[in-house]
């Protein structure tokens, strides 16, 4: 609708009091080429909601930046300057706006930017698909692997298009993996690498041609990859680039000639190769071999159980009375690793095959103490405690080993039936933060919504419907007196239903909030879910609806793990605001298991609505197998079966992608797509009311 000059002085009057202020940004306005005007008009208005200078000073600035990028380069360069303001104050916004330079040349750079949020998924699918134990990948300041994770930079943005800054990421995940499985962190050679500079640098780079040469072996497509982001190796390295390219090379050669040639003038590092700490793998390899042992050693203990108990005993010539089983491990089978109790083959075992993989990384070989199956009775619970222990980070989580563990069936789409107890849920509590300053920042940030949602929600707390046709109450019903008139009239017996009367609403609604904690959800889509619980928790304070809040991810069906933030018998306060603030980004996103989870915990309270409502950023998606068609159908199942139960289940996404998905598993009008991650804030109270009115 278009504004007039007339009509938009007036409307500008609500926020100006300076009848000069309001007659500068007509004429700014009325200077602009006719096809931005409306534009301009529009957004001035919208923008002086928030703050009348930001919007003044816009329809200055606005004519110069729609010729140089356009309307929508224009809308990111206000928004842009808006969330300034509401990060760093008037001031810093109105700086922001002046400097369209720096917004433009920052736009270049997150163009060609890649994230690891973005990518972060993809990268750890395709490193599990490389040999190896399983290595997780974790944002971090420097570039380098303690042997377990391999940390990468948040961003990459030195090469001028994504596709290259992407590649140069998926290079640094190959070469941080090259070094776990290629030996450069094994046992009996690590204290031997030289922590010193110049030295360590020399073994470095020396390490890499060697992994190089193995990577160009084993996976030739990856090392033409690699070959695009290096440059020749300088001429006085080529002899010993061409002696570490023999596949009899180890560890041990790269540090042989790191002694004796750590004085040539080095090249510059290559992009991929990232840093050592030999120090932190150290620490982490001792953790890790004692463990594992440990787990090995109860895991054949438990093979052994089985075995007796499945009345497949040992023959008895070759049983000692009193004595612990001595398996043999056979490497010659086609299966792969395989064990021997007794003469007799051992049906494989995951948790074992994995265990084996990972020792024999870390030593070549199997000590003859690995394989003393001990344990006893207890092994059971003693290796789920130590493996939760092993897979728990320190941030967050707590009582990881008394956690206790629901058994839950999964859907399986190929065979159209269920897999009977597949899938472990954990319920674990989050450490509260409450050294954070993420609450009170947003509780300042966020001052006037919050008083804005408190009104809106004491509204539906004091909520009132009119009930007609009474035969009592507190005025008369016109319509109906009249109705009861004229069947009087007509001969009929004149009804005494003709009053009205102002029922108060009861809210009986119990509310179960699902939060999406997988590893894609980093960075800024992290910060504005947590803003977002703040803000809802903040205005359910004024309502007595019943809710909770749980936070959800894992990693495969034996670790599907549930983040207990706030239950339905917890009162809202500073606990679970320090909670709130604890809220990160863990691994994957496997919902079905989840879903049944707490649709048993929702039946479970007494109310006449429960809803189930889930804040996500993707589709179903784990490591081992569960996405795609079976993710999404196992989903739909739950969802199904959590609507036979009574509970009625919405979901909140942030996905582009969420079209192609969602109307299949929730149905066409049980979710809603937020476009924009910055508005989830302010559209998850609307959303919530909508909802339980």
């Amino acid at each position: 609708m278009t504004v007039t000059g007339e009509d938009l002085h007036r409307r500008l009057e609500v926020y100006y009091f300076n009848t000069s202020t309001i007659d500068t940004i007509v004429a700014r306005i009325d200077a602009l080429e006719p096809r931005w005007r409306e534009f301009v008009t529009q957004w001035v208005l919208s923008v002086a909601r928030t703050e009348p200078e930001i919007g003044y000073q816009f329809a200055g600035l606005a004519g110069a930046a729609l010729r140089d990028i356009g309307r929508a380069g224009c809308e990111r360069w206000l928004q842009a300057a808006l969330d300034v303001y509401f990060e760093q104050g008037l001031d810093a916004a109105v700086d922001a706006l002046h400097n369209l330079e720096k917004f433009i040349a920052g736009q270049q750079k997150r163009s060609r930017a890649i994230e690891l949020s973005s990518v972060w998924r993809l990268l750890q699918h395709f490193l599990h698909g490389l040999d190896g134990r399983h290595l997780r990948i974790e944002a971090g300041e420097e570039t380098f692997t303690d042997s377990e994770i391999l940390y990468l930079p948040p961003v990459i943005d030195q090469f001028p298009a994504p596709r290259q800054n992407f590649d140069c990421y998926r290079a640094l995940t190959v070469h941080l993996w090259a070094q776990c499985w290629y030996g450069t962190w094994r046992a009996d050679s690590i204290e031997s690498i030289p922590r010193e500079e110049p030295m360590l640098r020399t073994f470095h780079y020396l390490e890499t041609l060697r992994l190089n040469a193995c990577i160009a072996r084993d996976y030739p497509g990856l090392a033409r990859q690699l070959l695009q982001l290096q440059p020749p190796t300088p001429e006085i390295w080529q002899a010993l680039e061409s002696a570490l390219a023999d596949s009899a090379c180890s560890v041990r050669d790269s540090i042989r000639l790191c002694a004796d040639h750590w004085d040539l003038p080095r090249p510059a590092p290559y992009v991929y190769q990232g840093k050592l700490d030999p120090d932190r793998v150290q620490a982490t390899l001792e953790a890790r071999l004692e463990r594992e042992r440990r787990q090995l050693q109860q895991s054949l203990a438990r093979l052994a159980e089985v075995q007796r108990e499945t009345g497949n005993p040992p023959p008895a010539e070759s049983a000692t009375p009193g004595a612990a089983p001595e398996p043999v491990i056979n490497r010659d089978s086609g299966a792969g690793i395989e064990f021997q109790f007794g003469g007799r083959a051992l049906p494989a075992d995951e948790d074992v095959d994995e265990l084996m993989v990972s020792i024999l990384q870390d030593l070549g070989d199997l000590p003859s103490d690995y394989l003393s199956a001990t344990g006893g009775t207890d092994y059971r619970a003693d290796f789920d405690a130590r493996e939760s222990a092993q897979q728990m980070p320190a941030s967050g989580r707590a009582d990881g080993d008394r956690a206790p563990r629901f058994l839950y069936d999964e859907w399986d789409c190929t065979r159209q039936a269920h897999r009977k107890r597949w899938c472990t849920v954990r319920e674990r509590d989050i450490r509260p933060d409450y050294d954070s300053t993420f609450v009170a920042d947003t509780l300042d940030r966020y001052h006037g919504h919050i008083k804005s949602l408190r009104r809106g929600f004491e509204v539906l707390r004091d909520e009132y419907r009119i009930l007609r046709k009474q035969p009592d109450g507190d005025s008369l019903d016109f319509d109906a007196l009249v109705e009861a008139i004229a069947d009087s009239r007509s001969g009929m017996e004149m009804s005494s239903r003709i009053y009205r009367k102002a029922h108060r609403v009861e809210r009986d609604i119990a509310v179960v909030l699902m939060v999406d904690m997988s590893g894609s959800t980093k960075g800024w889509i992290n910060r504005a879910q947590r803003e977002a619980l703040i803000l809802l928790a903040e205005a359910l304070s004024s309502l007595d609806d019943r809710y909770a809040i749980y936070g959800f991810s894992g990693n495969t069906r034996k670790r599907c793990e549930i983040f207990r933030i706030k239950t339905f018998d917890e009162a809202y306060g500073d606990e679970i605001r320090a909670r709130i603030a604890a809220v990160e980004p863990q691994d994957y996103t496997r919902m079905g298991a989840t879903i049944r989870h707490l649709t048993s915990l929702l039946v479970g309270v007494d109310a006449r609505t429960r809803l189930l409502i889930t804040l996500s950023d993707g589709k179903p998606d784990d490591y081992d197998a569960y996405h795609g068609e079976y993710g999404i159908e196992d989903t739909r199942m739950a969802l199904f079966e959590a609507r036979q139960r009574g509970i009625h289940p919405f979901c909140i996404t942030i996905d582009e992608q969420a079209r192609d998905y969602l109307p299949h598993m929730y149905g066409d009008t049980s979710y809603v797509l937020i476009d924009d991650v910055a508005r989830l804030p302010y559209r998850i109270s609307e959303i919530y009311r909508n909802l339980t009115t």
